[in-house]
């Protein structure tokens, strides 16, 4: 029998919703590192559908390093301004402004391929995906320049 505070734990580290926890735990018989696996496909396949939408809205956010001397203009677009005002959508674009900045980041093709910068495990992709299943819309960075002295 799944308990509850499995199923917590589960969502917590994945954003799944609760029965989607529930469904993977029980599947398999309350294993988490195989439930993690399924819900990782699972959110692929979901990013996947979801990248063929159009993301025409979004925010511009900036950063500048604390030596003023670098800083970041992003563009980083969803699909409601509904999204777009939410603030892990908003902390998403401010730390991807912050990465860049770190990272001196070529180009969006480069930047999706690069580890994240707070998170070694995981590429920028891997995180653009990962919100994209959270917050339930297709996300895609636009438009970003790095300026530095």
């Amino acid at each position: 029998m799944i308990k509850a505070n499995q199923v917590k734990q589960l969502r917590e580290k994945t954003g799944a919703s609760m029965m989607e926890c529930k469904k993977a735990l029980e599947e398999t018989k309350g294993d988490e590192k195989k439930a993690l696996n399924i819900l990782c496909k699972k959110e692929k396949d979901i990013a996947l559908k979801k990248s063929k939408r159009e993301a025409k809205q979004g925010v511009v956010d900036s950063y500048i390093h604390s030596n003023k001397k670098i800083g970041v203009l992003l563009e980083l677009n969803c699909e409601t301004d509904f999204v777009a005002r939410n603030e892990e959508f908003k902390k998403l674009a401010h730390d991807l402004a912050m990465h860049i900045a770190g990272m001196d980041s070529e180009n969006e093709k480069s930047l999706l391929k690069e580890l994240f910068v707070k998170n070694l495990d995981i590429t920028i992709a891997d995180l653009i995906q990962e919100k994209i299943t959270r917050l339930g819309e297709n996300i895609k960075i636009g438009k970003f320049v790095r300026y530095e002295l």
